[in-house]
């Protein structure tokens, strides 16, 4: 893949000036101001069903966040299909996954970008028993250790209807945001999402209708 094709996702960065970059900070913003009264601190991406764009979603709001002088950490925790070292163009010999099997803390696996006040931790090798690593208190601690240090974290999940991974995440984050993919995702998928999500006590912030795929 070309390097313009990885880097073609992170538009609050490479075209600040556009009308979607504009988009992403209004977002951020939106985001702000619904989570500022609550503390919420680790936010979840997730979407319905693959290609809905919330892999691309997250690392812009992350950049715009970041942009605004915001210490940020984005975390990749799609162990079976991760898109963030793609996008960023960082190794993923290690990630998330060294860290909740016990191999590695948070400072040996956080990459610094290009970005100021921008750390992302990638996915890392791809695990037999991913659901199992992401609902352990391992990841609980990561967590947790994330909010004291960093003043957003930004939570990039798999679709779910590619595993209940998703939801897992979401549980155990301050709230999720819904993407969804204008004329792709259909309406019974979006509520069907939206239910798992509130079934498991999460507080669904808002939703992204996308016009981006990943």
């Amino acid at each position: 893949m070309s390097r313009w094709m990885r880097k073609r996702g992170l538009i609050a960065a490479h075209n600040p000036k556009s009308e979607v970059a504009d988009t992403y900070r209004r977002l951020r913003t939106g985001i702000e101001w619904t989570c500022r009264d609550a503390g919420m601190k680790t936010i979840a991406f997730a979407s319905a069903e693959p290609g809905e764009g919330k892999s691309t979603t997250s690392s812009n709001i992350a950049v715009a966040y970041a942009k605004a002088g915001r210490r940020v950490l984005l975390l990749d925790t799609d162990l079976q299909s991760p898109a963030q070292h793609r996008i960023f163009e960082l190794p993923n010999e290690k990630g998330l996954s060294t860290v909740l099997a016990g191999r590695g803390g948070l400072d040996s696996v956080a990459h610094r970008t290009a970005y100021a006040n921008l750390q992302v931790v990638c996915a890392g090798p791809v695990p037999p028993n991913p659901s199992e690593l992401l609902e352990s208190e391992a990841m609980t601690e990561l967590l947790d250790l994330a909010k004291a240090r960093f003043d957003i974290v930004i939570v990039d999940t798999t679709s779910m209807a590619a595993a209940s991974d998703a939801a897992i995440v979401a549980d155990k984050c301050d709230g999720a945001v819904l993407v969804i993919r204008k004329g792709k995702t259909k309406l019974d998928a979006v509520m069907k999402a939206k239910e798992t999500l509130t079934a498991g006590r999460v507080k669904i912030v808002g939703a992204v209708f996308n016009r981006r795929g990943r």
